[in-house]
């Protein structure tokens, strides 16, 4: 295993059903690696093969083609080996309805090598008051917080969360993100789903976006959103015509509202306040923002099929 890579993933394929057309490709020749001590997040819109890969990585199946690597060791050949040092929070637990959560979690405990004290698990994810409630008397928001605290019982070295905070409230959605922070800290290596982009944007170090299989963009948060222009917005007055402004902001104009898109905001800002400024122009309802990782995100989504990138392209591609 490379010492700063905890995760790596070579050309990764995962196909269901019979070769042809009848089968179906889910995850088509995706390339990434998560160093130790990183967050990583995997972003897609459904169907874009993101647990279809994480479950590659877990050992929860063989992959149809390409390499995989969990700690140095392959997560499916060599399951009884890495399993005891990773944290695996599925889309959906499996708990039985009439156990109460403490019964739950000690008996994972039984199963878990090295299992940390229930009571901490308990407390880590903000469940002690409810430890004598059974399962099926909690919230889905409660229900997410068990299956992470299962998931932390063996105090993993590599952490899995897929979608981590589906049904939880802001308040617990956000004592979730402190959590992971804390883990990150200590040196837990977590690759986690979502589709909430502000989860991603708060903890993950880097973040890949998928589209029909494939990784169509990567990077930090900020280099994913510098993909994308920049806009300012305004409103010009009635008696200024969108032909008196600077032929180099390239503005597009509807009515008399303007969007201009740039790649170099401050300089484009200040071009047009300096012209306004000179005209005695007041710039209504003046709007000036960087792209959004929402943004960067629904035009990958959105973007044809034909735009894909070729089989042998699994690092970052620019955004169309």
């Amino acid at each position: 295993m490379d010492d700063e890579h905890v995760i790596e993933v070579s050309g990764l394929r995962r196909r269901y059903g019979p070769p042809g057309g009848e089968g179906f490709e889910a995850v088509r020749g995706v390339s990434f690696t998560v160093g130790r001590g990183e967050v990583f997040a995997l972003l897609g819109v459904n169907g874009a093969g993101k647990t279809s890969t994480v479950e590659l990585l877990e050992g929860l199946a063989e992959p149809s083609g390409g390499r995989v690597r969990v700690l140095g060791g392959d997560p499916y050949r060599e399951r009884a080996r890495l399993r005891p040092r990773m944290g695996v929070m599925l889309q959906e637990g499996g708990f039985p309805s009439d156990l109460t959560v403490a019964e739950t979690l000690r008996m994972w405990a039984a199963c878990t090598t090295g299992a940390r004290p229930v009571a901490e698990a308990l407390e880590m994810v903000d469940l002690t008051r409810r430890r004598t409630v059974r399962v099926k008397q909690l919230s889905g928001g409660e229900r997410r917080r068990l299956d992470l605290a299962v998931a932390l019982l063996g105090s993993p070295e590599v952490l899995f969360l897929d979608e981590p905070t589906t049904g939880l409230d802001a308040e617990s959605r956000r004592a979730t993100w402190e959590l992971v922070r804390r883990l990150r800290q200590d040196g837990t290596t977590v690759l986690l789903t979502t589709h909430y982009l502000e989860e991603a944007e708060e903890l993950a170090d880097r973040l890949a976006i998928m589209r029909r299989g494939r990784i169509v963009v990567s990077g930090t948060p900020a280099e994913v959103r510098a993909e994308r222009p920049s806009r300012v917005r305004f409103r010009l007055p009635a008696d200024v015509a969108p032909e008196d402004l600077p032929a180099a902001l390239s503005a597009t104009v509807t009515g008399n509202r303007v969007e201009v898109r740039t790649r170099r905001l401050q300089p484009t800002l200040l071009e047009l306040l300096r012209w306004a400024e000179e005209r005695g122009v007041e710039l209504a309802e003046l709007d000036a923002r960087s792209p959004s990782l929402e943004e960067t995100f629904l035009d990958i989504a959105q973007a044809p099929a034909e735009d894909d990138p070729a089989e042998h392209d699994t690092g970052k591609v620019a955004v169309p």
